[in-house]
């Protein structure tokens, strides 16, 4: 037993070389028995165990209550899928429902638009950013959850007892010290939470069915969190070790000094340069990719000090680490899967995808351009979308975008079309690589010699569901997007117009760009929904907001002589038919810049008001105030009694781009 005991480090004071047993306490140093210690500091060992014991518990029903809540929401997705529960056949309209079903449907559609009426709309924006109050209650019922458990079940108490050899010298132990340790225990076991909070191949979305970017805001604010449990674990400690024991400096100065404390200070360390590189000064100060990078480097740096700090803790940084790698190998994975999958000859192997390159100069508002490409592959769900790599910029480099393109059952395989508006680095690089390109292929035109202009493309991917399975036969759907946004609404377009044509559904596109040339990005997708005007009541209406009308002055008009090959979309038959493409303008460009943008609070009110019957979903994409603007306006749609008295009009949802499915 002794020489045990010898290679044990001593802790709070234990006298290891007359203990006759050891008792484990998962998570934490064994302890001695029996206590030889004056009887404070026995009472203390007793207190900083138990609280210790109780903090192991605390976090083990931590991750059984989210282990809880995963289980009951897998199992109700897989009893009440919702293509299930919306999906309406024939037969099913024919056969009348009974009134237990009818009542269920009823209040489940109540209880859908109660929240959203009052948990959509953006709340306390300048701490918050453009985040529901859905995820902020979320948030807040996290918090005040580990907040009980950070207080529950410690001493509160104080003990004064003498430090042995020195007489009159007397150390002063409270609740801190094991206050301090539970904090501690809670950040760890957050951080495997937190990995999977990010990460892309996400287990969450497997189970709940959201998509992995509406995790970020947890992620960020599940940080925000643990920096906080972090500092207030070292700094309870500090004053423990530093103030409350004594002698001093002494006794400090050799804590300090400890292996365990130096991977501590270093972890403190890393957390905090995580949390500076993360705030949107940073971000703005040092570009995105390198807060990306340095954000996965920084982090698991801080797992590995974490593990050497307190190595008894070392499951929750194992299974943090595990998680990280599970999600780095499946991406490459996945990209193998999409890139490796055909054969070319007799030969096999990796191969990008040549995606031609369409190029629409703008040199005020960024440049577009345009990428088209046949890969073959399996299709997609509906408005999923793919990161895309562009080994001619940068091999490290994916952005992740959605393809304007419809999915089919093509043999060829499955035509990717993508819009993207370059703003800096790799798709401003990628926007001057298409100018170049294209002013080559120019050149060579004029030679007899007509090469498009190409660029190879690396996908990983698809990511998201489709939306569409939730959508009902007579549910009216509204598009509103705002610039290269549209790609995100031009698929579910694309699908309805090509399915059979329901009666009484309401169609329409709102889509607000800078310019009326703009709409040549998506010619010949608007071209296939003009075709379905008529059939389906496709109503589309463009807003254009930094281009007056042709009256406002001979430079515009002379522009949209220019975009004979854009404006050829915007000829309608005539105004009296039931479907059209009306294009706005402000009468002159020195409006105010509110007067040039559509009152969507108005739009979505006027659409629902104008529906015969059946639910509205609103497919959103665009900048962050449209969003915001929508969720008001979505919001302010939604009506419980009405709903619950069958009125299903009242009944909106909204659905954008970042999948915020409500």
């Amino acid at each position: 037993m002794a020489s045990t005991l010898n290679v044990l480090p001593a802790r709070h004071i234990q006298n290891l070389s007359d203990a006759t047993a050891l008792q484990h306490h998962w998570g934490y140093a064994d302890r001695a028995l029996p206590c030889t210690n004056d009887a404070g500091s026995c009472a203390y060992l007793d207190s900083v165990y138990h609280s210790h014991d109780l903090g192991m518990l605390h976090s083990g029903i931590l991750w059984a209550t989210i282990g809880g809540i995963l289980f009951i929401w897998a199992i109700g997705r897989l009893i009440c899928q919702p293509s299930e529960r919306h999906r309406v056949t024939a037969f099913e309209k024919e056969r009348p429902k009974s009134s237990n079903q009818h009542g269920k449907q009823r209040l489940w559609n109540a209880c859908s638009s109660f929240g959203r009426r009052y948990l959509l709309p953006d709340c306390c924006r300048s701490i918050f950013g453009r985040s529901t109050r859905l995820q902020v209650l979320i948030l807040a019922v996290l918090t005040g959850y580990l907040t009980i458990w950070t207080f529950v079940g410690i001493t509160y108490k104080q003990w004064i007892t003498p430090v042995k050899g020195m007489p009159g010298v007397y150390n002063t132990r409270t609740g801190l010290g094991p206050w301090a340790d539970r904090v501690g225990v809670l950040a760890y076991a957050l951080t495997p939470l937190s990995v999977m909070l990010s990460s892309r191949e996400s287990l969450l979305s497997l189970l709940t069915g959201i998509p992995y970017q509406r995790f970020n805001f947890l992620h960020r604010w599940l940080g925000y969190i643990m920096l906080v449990q972090a500092s207030l674990h070292t700094i309870g400690w500090c004053v423990v070790e530093m103030r409350l024991y004594q002698p001093q400096p002494q006794t400090g100065l050799e804590w300090i000094a400890q292996k365990y404390m130096i991977w501590g200070v270093i972890a403190m360390f890393l957390l905090t340069v995580i949390f500076v590189l993360s705030t949107p000064w940073a971000i703005r100060r040092t570009g995105y990719e390198f807060f990306r990078k340095s954000h996965y480097i920084v982090a698991m740096l801080y797992i590995g000090c974490c593990w050497g700090h307190w190595s008894q803790l070392d499951c929750y940084m194992i299974s943090s680490l595990v998680l990280w790698l599970v999600d780095r190998g499946i991406r490459l994975v996945r990209t193998a899967l999409i890139h490796y999958n055909y054969l070319s000859g007799s030969t096999m192997g990796f191969r990008s995808a040549s995606a031609a390159v369409t190029y629409f100069p703008d040199a005020k508002n960024g440049d577009v351009v345009r990428l088209d490409f046949t890969q073959p592959q399996d299709p997609w769900g509906i408005s999923a979308h793919f990161y895309l790599c562009f080994p001619q910029v940068s091999i490290w480099q994916a952005h992740p975008f959605t393809p304007c393109s419809l999915p089919g059952d093509s043999s060829e395989g499955q035509l990717h079309s993508y819009v993207l508006r370059a703003k800096g680095g790799a798709t401003k690089a990628l926007a001057d690589l298409a100018a170049t390109k294209t002013a080559s292929s120019t050149r060579e035109e004029g030679c007899l010699e007509v090469n498009v202009p190409t660029t190879p493309v690396i996908l990983a991917g698809p990511y998201g569901g489709s939306i569409m399975n939730q959508l009902q036969p007579d549910t009216n759907v509204l598009c509103v997007a705002g610039g290269t946004g549209v790609t995100f609404v031009l698929p579910v377009l694309l699908k309805m117009v090509k399915d059979t044509a329901q009666s009484d559904r309401k169609i329409e596109l709102v889509w607000v760009v800078r310019r009326s040339g703009d709409v040549a990005w998506v010619k010949a997708e608007l071209d296939v929904l003009r075709q379905a005007e008529a059939s389906h009541a496709l109503k589309i209406r463009i807003f254009v907001t930094r281009e007056c009308s042709a009256s406002g002055g001979d430079d515009v008009m002379r522009d949209k002589i220019s975009l004979s090959s854009s404006t050829e979309v915007l000829k309608t038959p005539s105004a009296s038919e039931s479907g059209c493409i009306t294009i706005q303008s402000p009468a002159a460009i020195e409006d105010q810049s509110e007067s040039r943008h559509p009152d969507l609070r108005s739009l979505v009110r006027d659409f629902v008001g104008s529906t015969v019957r059946g639910p509205t979903s609103v497919f959103a994409s665009g900048p962050g105030g449209m969003l915001s603007d929508l969720r008001e306006a979505v919001a302010d749609c939604n009506s419980a009694k009405k709903v619950w008295t069958g009125n299903e009009r009242f009944n909106v949802e909204l659905i954008s781009d970042d999948r915020l499915e409500w």
